[in-house]
């Protein structure tokens, strides 16, 4: 795996007819960084990120994880790869338990680190009380902790992950953090949120984007010293000041 652009966009687009989701966006990520990729709703994050992972295809450009095309060479990208979609792939009459084990299967990890794996994650992702439950009767936040499990469960070097706190409490926003911040010592991580105050917490670099088109690319130090600092930046930036 090269040591720089673990994460890489090359004029990524895509287009609905007339309309563009994204266009022209580049960027690359290299190892070891936490990035915040950051807009409005609407502005093509999630677009983005799917086209990084290889579930949609690009109009235009390409993307590559670990120096492998997420389209041409997408089975040896999705290896390096977690990741947490906005909406999380779930089977609602399956237990936290059943998931992460069928999960675990389709990736073809052996029995041994499988069970080493899910044990981790269910510590990590603090999943023990709800372990054994159907996931259609888990709350949006345990559904968001699944989600997150499923994504580091087979320990990738490569972490995109769409909003990971949604709908969790403050103390398990806080646990997110520190997990976060532990896996930044030897992983690559882009983050999407709406949080601002996370992205001072966890991120050293910031990547903005709005109507499609990417308008900042630069440590988050750039944006000022506060959370309060990059939420005037950020309302600057996409036009709603």
């Amino acid at each position: 795996m090269p040591a720089a652009g673990m994460i890489e966009a090359n004029g990524l687009a895509k287009y609905y007819g007339e309309f563009f989701a994204v266009e022209d966006v580049s960027f690359s990520v290299p190892r070891g960084q936490v990035c915040a990729f950051l807009g409005p709703n609407g502005a093509g994050k999630s677009t983005t990120m799917k086209m990084l992972t290889g579930y949609l295809t690009p109009s235009a450009g390409s993307a590559s994880i670990g120096g492998h095309d997420s389209q041409s060479d997408r089975l040896s990208a999705a290896q390096l790869l977690g990741y947490l979609p906005e909406n999380g792939p779930y089977y609602a009459e399956m237990t936290p338990l059943s998931f992460l084990t069928y999960v675990g299967q389709t990736r073809l990890m052996p029995r041994t680190r499988l069970l080493e794996r899910l044990q981790w994650v269910r510590d990590k992702c603090s999943l023990g009380d709800v372990w054994q439950k159907s996931i259609g009767k888990l709350s949006r936040g345990y559904r968001q902790r699944v989600g997150m499990a499923q994504a580091l469960l087979h320990d990738p070097p490569v972490l995109i992950l769409d909003e990971p706190t949604s709908g969790l409490d403050p103390n398990q926003v806080h646990g997110v953090r520190e997990l976060i911040l532990g896996l930044a010592e030897r992983k690559t991580i882009l983050l999407s949120t709406h949080i601002l105050a996370e992205v001072h917490a966890i991120c050293s670099r910031v990547i903005l984007i709005n109507n499609g088109r990417l308008v900042f690319d630069g440590p988050t130090s750039e944006l000022g010293p506060s959370s309060r600092d990059l939420e005037s930046r950020f309302r600057e930036l996409t036009g709603s000041a």
